[in-house]
């Protein structure tokens, strides 16, 4: 075993540099010119040549300042929201908790529970508790991973009812619940999902991830239970709950994610991954915004948590440490498989009781007559049926889309609806573009994203004009628009967005593995991930859609028409190309008006899938939204 809360050495990622360009003159319609101060444009797009997936080498988060990084914990907070389709948040509507069926064991009493975490979706679990003390209590949340037997299963490699004995024992009020599809959450499978449903971020993992909130709602309305003293510990895909639902909600004040936390490996099942999650970020980086509250890493030797001691660890430490805080931070490694097991369990039972001190008993932290109950003791559903209003995913679906739709309906600031457009979107207003002209072609590039957007300039003594044609700059070209708006003298920015004209490029390569791929993965797990393509559910946590990289790139040449022109800038564009440039329009920080012509109608979840395919976006709001804040700016 293996096990610090000191410094460690760690390889530190080099920061990317972003140069800001000299200006290019506008005059000077044969000027052969390269913008690039240190930087140049790259050969190829990063988005085409680079796919990430769960099995990537992630980068590590590396701040210097405090500032810098809780603007970003700020930010990753709301971008795990926003994949989740929790944003805003659905009403919390009454959980009408049913505590039932007692059972009564030695120094504990377990309680089976069913709550309703969503109008006819029921979360099924069981309460711990110890006996012989009247006072209020510690609470305890704890997801389980994909386990057989979920939270009841009971094996060498994990045991729930063993975490939840001890804990009782020890002094805490623990309450373990289903993952979805598990035990008795069973309304809906626990792997579902579909093209419509995306458009809507309804999925496994922002429903377990609202479970976890209404668990814990449920958790600190206990008359036993400490509201300031809230806990939490998963290992697996429970450490995956864990540490997104620290992220999003502060009423946990110390947790321990076990055997998760990974820069080579992010979850591989639907409900630890959801559209946008872990664009630009990873698990590292979310597990780090619970900082400075008391945390417990446990990793093995043998998963993805194998480089633990000298990669995540000493990465998120130094996070910790810009509060002043790096005490607060321990790790604990144990030779041994993917697991919760016995000796896991007792590094956690430390942990919290140092966090908690004088509570347990030094006895009751190692794990003795364990008398787990039967089955039938522990089960909620056990000769009983769901409530008669309990929905089938079919209908959940539709009850998920009337509460986006209501909420839709409210009234919300701009900077809310625009921030949860952009991070939808995935999309950002950089500040320093690259730009490399030749002749009549440019290319720009943001640096740090090694992308690029190719297209032809053509200086004027007019108003800026960006032109998008869905068929490239070469098709725009020949069309009347740029005929007339040469004649205007307007200054011609016509571009190949992602995947147009120029731009269209085979997707598909993946970033290579780790010198050695994790020993838990199967063959079958390593052809998956080799054959990760744009339309697996796997590609959208990780990479962007097309019509998120055609958004980015219009965005992109506002950034750098800003700097290149005193005047107006305008954005010509028809048919699906007015969508990308609406949608950019809306959350540009640069004001541009719109010139646009045949915009699809945009009525069902249908339309969306065939003009502008985009996961969340009807959840943001859709076009309804993009028009209205575009409009701010015309």
């Amino acid at each position: 075993m293996q096990e610090s809360g000191s410094h460690h050495a760690a390889r530190v990622r080099q920061a990317i540099a972003c140069a800001v360009l000299a200006a290019i003159a506008l005059a000077g319609a044969h000027s052969l010119a390269a913008q690039q101060l240190g930087v140049t444009v790259p050969a190829q797009d990063l988005r085409n040549t680079q796919i990430l997936s769960t099995h990537s080498q992630m980068q590590l988060p590396s701040f210097t300042s405090l500032t810098a990084w809780q603007a970003r914990r700020a930010f990753l907070r709301n971008q795990v929201l926003v994949a989740a389709g929790l944003s805003p948040l659905p009403p919390k509507t009454p959980l009408h908790a049913q505590v039932f069926g007692k059972y009564e064991g030695k120094g504990y009493t377990v309680e089976k529970v069913l709550l309703e975490t969503f109008p006819g979706f029921y979360l099924g679990g069981n309460l711990y508790r110890p006996t012989g003390d009247t006072g209020k209590h510690p609470g305890i949340l704890n997801p389980h991973g994909h386990w057989q037997y979920g939270r009841l299963e009971n094996e060498s490699v994990d045991s729930g009812p063993a975490l939840g004995i001890s804990l009782a024992r020890q002094g805490y009020v623990v309450f373990a619940y289903d993952m979805v599809g598990y035990t008795d959450t069973v309304q809906v499978p626990h792997r579902f999902g579909s093209p419509a449903m995306s458009l809507w971020s309804f999925g496994p993992f922002g429903l377990q991830l609202w479970d976890s909130i209404r668990a814990l709602d449920f958790v600190t309305s206990l008359p036993d239970v400490d509201p300031a003293r809230i806990g939490m510990t998963g290992a697996s895909g429970g450490a995956t709950q864990t540490f997104t639902l620290t992220a999003v909600d502060n009423r946990v004040q110390f947790a321990s994610p076990v055997n998760m936390v990974s820069s080579i490996m992010q979850g591989g099942d639907l409900c630890e991954n959801a559209p946008g999650l872990r664009i630009d970020t990873s698990n590292v980086e979310i597990a780090a915004t619970f900082g400075p509250r008391p945390m417990l890493l446990v990793s093995d030797t043998t998963d993805w948590t194998r480089n633990m001691p000298r990669v995540e660890y000493p990465a998120i430490k130094r996070l910790y440490d810009l509060f002043g805080k790096g005490d607060a931070l321990s790790m604990v490694q144990y030779k041994a498989v993917h697991n919760f097991n016995q000796d896991s369990r007792e590094a956690v039972y430390r942990f919290f009781a140092q966090v908690n001190p004088g509570l347990s008993n030094p006895r009751d932290l190692k794990e003795h007559n364990i008398d787990v109950p039967m089955l039938q003791d522990m089960l909620v559903l056990s000769n009983r049926a769901l409530p008669s209003n309990a929905l089938d995913l079919d209908g959940l679906f539709r009850a998920w889309r009337s509460m986006a739709d209501a909420e839709n309906q409210q009234p919300q600031s701009d900077e809310f609806l625009r921030n949860r457009l952009r991070q939808t979107l995935a999309v950002e207003n950089p500040t320093g573009i690259a730009a490399e002209q030749h002749g009549d072609s440019i290319v720009l590039s943001r640096p740090a994203a090694h992308d690029r957007v190719p297209g032809v300039f053509l200086p004027g003594k007019g108003e800026m004009a960006i032109v998008v044609d869905a068929d490239g700059s070469a098709a725009a070209l020949k069309t009347p628009l740029v005929t007339q708006l040469r004649k205007e003298h307007h200054a011609l920015l016509v571009l190949d967005v992602f995947q147009t004209g120029e731009a269209i490029a085979a997707r598909g390569t993946i970033e290579p593995l780790p010198a050695s791929a994790p020993a838990s993965m199967t063959d079958a797990e390593l052809e998956q991930r080799n054959n990760l393509g744009a339309d697996d559910p796997l590609f959208v946590p990780y990479n962007v859609t097309d019509d998120q990289g055609r958004v980015q790139d219009i965005l992109t040449a506002i950034a750098w028409a800003r700097k290149h022109s005193t005047g107006p800038i305008g954005v010509y564009a028809h048919g699906d190309a007015a969508l990308w440039a609406t949608f950019a329009a809306a959350v540009s920080n640069t004001p541009v008006t719109l010139h646009l012509e045949d915009v699809p109608l945009m009525l069902t979840g249908a339309d969306y899938l065939t003009h502008f395919d985009v996961p969340g976006i009807l959840r943001a709001g859709g076009l309804p939204v993009a028009e209205r804040l575009a409009a701010q700016h015309n």
